[in-house]
């Protein structure tokens, strides 16, 4: 999908769902992102919403995914507004304090994009990919103790901006022990895995949007 494309003309509430590989779903089909399965949950229960606007491209950073909401040209605003970036930051070694001014500046797009309102904001944590097998032959301690320490950084932030926050991290490691939490590529996850995010996110739009 090109990023900005909105794949509904439904009336409803709207969406937008800003990120990476972990928002755009790679490696698996459209129906099982966590956005689209987040609508789905949410037509399933009363919520009238339209198909979700994603921008959002494998291996994107938190600047690149600034350019690409300025490249995607989306204009106006959202009822909700999701948010989930930094792994590609951390895969390419970037010291946790260039991430924070950079995803400081997403947030408050994110919070713009929302009509100004931080309570219709949801920041998700990053996914600890350590657990997957790509990882193997790779520290994976360290790789862990890194995104921790990118997630706690992110927690603080949605924190003071007052957004909700999404800890969908724990569930990523029990990729170590079930492959079918894991996308075909071995790096990414499934449409099972996303599943378990999109129920809590689904929750907390709900709740958002009733």
């Amino acid at each position: 999908m090109t990023p900005g494309t909105n794949l509904s003309t439904d009336t409803g509430f709207t969406y937008l769902a800003l990120g990476d590989s972990y928002t755009i779903g790679e490696s698996v089909p459209e129906s099982d992102r966590f956005p689209v399965q987040t609508v789905k949950l949410l037509r399933d229960n009363g919520i009238a919403i339209k198909d979700c606007i994603i921008i959002a491209r494998t291996g994107w950073t938190t600047d690149e995914l600034s350019a690409g909401i300025q490249e995607a040209g989306v204009t106006g605003t959202f009822d909700v507004v999701t948010l989930l970036i930094g792994v590609n930051d951390q895969y390419r070694g970037r010291a946790v304090e260039f991430y924070k001014p950079a995803f400081t500046l997403l947030l408050e797009r994110a919070i713009a994009f929302a009509g100004g309102h931080s309570d219709r904001v949801v920041v998700l944590s990053i996914p600890d990919w350590s657990a997957v097998p790509f990882a193997e032959g790779q520290d994976r301690q360290e790789i862990s103790a890194r995104i921790e320490e990118y997630n706690k950084a992110n927690r603080k932030i949605a924190k003071k901006m007052k957004v909700h926050y999404l800890d969908i991290t724990p569930s990523t490691l029990d990729a170590a022990n079930d492959p079918s939490l894991v996308a075909s590529d071995g790096l990414h996850y499934s449409g099972k895995e996303m599943a378990v995010w999109s129920k809590k996110l689904a929750d907390i739009l709900h709740n958002i949007l009733q």
